[in-house]
């Protein structure tokens, strides 16, 4: 149908490996945290871009006006920390920590449980569906050629079970079993006999 040459892939929303995810995360909670709240919008921003939901770009714009109102509190301060109130301190502590909160909370919440519902990937293909090849021939020329099933490499060949024929073995005990029930049966008597 195609033709000669590679077979159109189609485009697929992977997921990445644990160990990138893990690291992302990391990198941005560290940022958000080490800057005081001030860069909380790049981990909103790679939160937007990857779940595309309308919801995460307009958290986005809020942290980006709370980050921008925070900046021009802080600017408005006087810069000999005497002369800042206790009322001025506390409001500006509460804005930092509950940005850092909110932000670090939503992004890695909101990241963790998309990545989840698109489950893992898996290790091979599916059953199915044939792992694509980077050259195809063309259907007519298939039909040339005698395919026969090839064998898998990577599996180990072992020998079938040996039945054991558990009725004989099972008369052989039964047998024994009689054996030593007469014996002890005539051990009784002869030990009563005295």
């Amino acid at each position: 149908m195609h033709g000669y040459g590679p077979t159109p892939q189609q485009q697929t929303t992977s997921r990445p490996s644990s160990a990138t995810l893990t690291t992302v995360r990391v990198i941005l909670v560290a940022v958000t945290v080490l800057s005081c709240g001030m860069l909380g919008w790049v981990a909103m921003l790679r939160l937007a871009c990857v779940t595309r939901r309308p919801r995460d770009w307009v958290l986005l714009a809020v942290v980006i006006v709370l980050n921008a109102a925070l900046f021009a509190f802080i600017m408005d301060t006087p810069d000999d920390p005497e002369d800042m109130s206790d009322a001025s301190a506390l409001f500006m502590m509460v804005w930092i920590v509950g940005l850092l909160a909110g932000v670090i909370t939503y992004y890695l919440y909101v990241e963790i449980r998309h990545y989840n519902s698109l489950g893992t990937p898996p290790p091979f293909p599916a059953a199915g569906h044939p792992a694509p090849l980077p050259y195809q021939r063309h259907p007519a020329q298939q039909h040339h050629q005698h395919q026969r099933p090839q064998p898998n490499p990577y599996t180990v060949q072992t020998p079938p079970p040996t039945p054991t024929p558990a009725p004989q073995r099972l008369d052989q005990v039964r047998a024994e079993l009689d054996e030593l029930s007469d014996y002890l049966r005539k051990e009784n008597r002869e030990g009563e006999g005295r």
